[in-house]
């Protein structure tokens, strides 16, 4: 069961790729600032399970749903799955990633293919039938702040991410006034999978700060944005100012 809070919740948010790092952290900013939260996973069902157990204690509304976002079929189908559990939907956050290591030299198609998708198609499945929610009021998009610059070793992560920076500015344009949309693009947050902390470490020495950020910082600025009433169209670089160091677009 859903445990239910006396106060009523600050918004309802659907967060794809919540189970876990930077999904995770987001729910449970947003719980504490008493948004009830939708998670979506893909097969972290256990990790799923247990943050909505945590949110549930915060005093929250908590769902979990189940979905491959690699199937456009089963895009189309979450925001319906998730307004039956939860009667309304109010903020969307794509956040769900790949982040498979590929080159332009080496790359294969089904890289380029299975990343578009994911930051791309997907994202811009689940912002239309978003749209059609009555409360709809914000989407946020993960990016990358790498996106600025070259990253020679994810060719189609970063030509995908780009996409989906692109997507901020037409799906702000596109559904306002009803509703605001805007982007997050982390910097080095937390260690990719396989990457040890040593090398994680290290990345401070390229960040004008000179340190490296935390998931909390993006679930911060992300509660920020889903909160104000008058931001649309803007990309928040949550980096340590990395994105200064050099823009390959222009």
């Amino acid at each position: 069961m859903n445990s239910r809070s006396e106060a009523p919740p600050a918004g309802i948010v659907l967060i794809t790729g919540a189970a876990r790092r930077l999904g995770a952290a987001m729910a449970l900013e947003l719980g504490r600032r008493g948004w009830d939260v939708v998670l979506h996973y893909r097969s972290s069902a256990e990790a799923a399970e247990a943050l909505a157990d945590q949110l549930r204690a915060l005093g929250r509304r908590a769902w979990t749903i189940p979905s491959d976002l690699a199937d456009p079929a089963a895009c189309e189908e979450l925001v319906p799955r998730a307004l039956e559990l939860t009667g309304s939907l109010n903020a969307l956050i794509n956040n769900a990633s790949i982040f498979p290591r590929s080159t332009l030299l080496e790359f294969e198609p089904t890289d380029l293919i299975e990343s578009v998708q994911i930051h791309g198609i997907a994202p811009s499945l689940l912002a239309r039938a978003f749209a059609r929610c009555p409360e709809a009021r914000q989407i946020l998009n993960i990016t990358d702040s790498k996106t600025t610059g070259p990253d020679d070793e994810h060719f189609a992560y970063h030509l995908s991410k780009r996409m989906l920076a692109s997507l901020t500015s037409l799906m702000a344009r596109q559904l306002a006034p009803a509703i605001a949309v805007n982007a997050i693009a982390p910097g080095a947050m937390l260690p990719a999978e396989g990457d040890d902390a040593t090398y994680f470490a290290s990345l401070a020495e390229s960040i004008p700060l000179q340190k490296t950020g935390s998931p909390e910082d993006v679930a911060r600025a992300a509660a920020f944005l889903l909160e104000s009433e008058f931001i649309t169209g803007q990309v928040l670089y949550i980096d340590g100012g990395r994105h200064l160091e050099g823009c390959l677009y222009g």
